[in-house]
């Protein structure tokens, strides 16, 4: 038996006091109607409406149940509606994931952006060392700046960035500047955990070489943390150009052994989310504004976007 249907047949057999009536309403048979009351009598096993061939009257139980499923059928059809509705405009909490590079550089800027035009929408904002389960964490979207290893989300790159290797000028004023990647082996070292191997690859025109870390002073998996030693002149880090950008273009920090690629490739930024069949508005709306924002290049401090 649908209970919920019974309970709606119930209900309209009741407002408009007859069965005819109820089934036309509801584009059903005279027989489907009372087959419903009866399976919802039979179910509670109790007289709902008496019935004789002129008058219908509810029991006295049947009147205390028919107030209850008035209030169900009512929060059931205004849930649905507010679903209906979500599905249509954009509104309520946008859940986000976020790994702290990515907050760190754009994720202010990209709310912002969205929110101006968007009004609706308020931001429930996690950030993460390392890779996390959208579905798990119960996120609607979510931003990486490595690949998922998950095969049901879909990811979209956003951005593409080097590493670079950065120092403060106090630091290389005390310790000098390395002049090779050999060098490194004499310098304080600011590593970022779960995220680098334990040796850095550096090519230049004449192939690739990889170097140990030297001394590390520092280990974090926080790449703002790894960013603030350097500020304050602990020693060297590789990090995210689009972290350090501003602070290369003001000359607190200065990047080190230009003349080396740090590493194979460039890295990405990423957009996860769940099927696009089945996002809300507010999801699906957030998906194609930050696709338009990072195609568009609207002041994203990164080397290059992704087309």
């Amino acid at each position: 038996m649908d209970q919920l249907t019974a309970m709606r047949v119930f209900s309209e057999v009741w407002r408009l006091r007859s069965f005819t009536l109820a089934a036309d309403h509801l584009g059903m048979s005279a027989a489907a109607v009372t087959r419903h009351v009866g399976m919802l009598e039979a179910h509670l096993n109790v007289k709902l409406i008496n019935r004789t061939t002129r008058l219908l009257s509810l029991s006295e139980e049947g009147g205390n149940y028919l107030d209850t499923c008035r209030t169900v059928l009512r929060e059931l059809d205004e849930a649905e509606s507010t679903i209906a509705a979500s599905m249509l405009s954009a509104r309520g909490t946008l859940r986000v994931g976020a790994s702290r590079t990515f907050a760190s550089v754009y994720l202010c800027d990209l709310l912002s952006a969205y929110a101006r035009t968007h009004t609706e929408v308020d931001f429930d904002i996690e950030n993460f060392d390392e890779e996390f389960d959208l579905v798990e964490r119960g996120f609607d979207v979510g931003f990486l700046d490595i690949r998922p290893t998950r095969l049901s989300v879909i990811c979209r790159d956003l951005a593409a960035y080097p590493d670079v290797l950065i120092a403060s000028p106090q630091y290389l004023a005390e310790h000098g500047k390395p002049e090779a990647p050999a060098d490194l082996k004499r310098h304080n070292l600011l590593k970022l955990t779960g995220r680098l191997q334990q040796t850095w690859e550096f090519k230049d025109r004449i192939g690739l070489c990889s170097v140990a870390h030297g001394r590390g002073v520092l280990k974090t998996p926080n790449p703002e943390m790894a960013r603030a030693a350097a500020l304050g002149g602990m020693g060297i880090a590789l990090l995210p150009f689009p972290l350090v950008r501003d602070d290369i273009r003001q000359g607190t920090l200065v990047s080190v052994l230009e003349a080396f690629d740090v590493g194979r490739s460039l890295r990405n930024f990423s957009l996860t989310y769940l099927n696009r069949s089945k996002l809300t508005a507010k999801v699906r709306t957030f998906v194609d504004f930050t696709i338009a924002y990072f195609r568009d290049g609207a002041d994203v401090p990164a080397l290059e976007a992704v087309a």
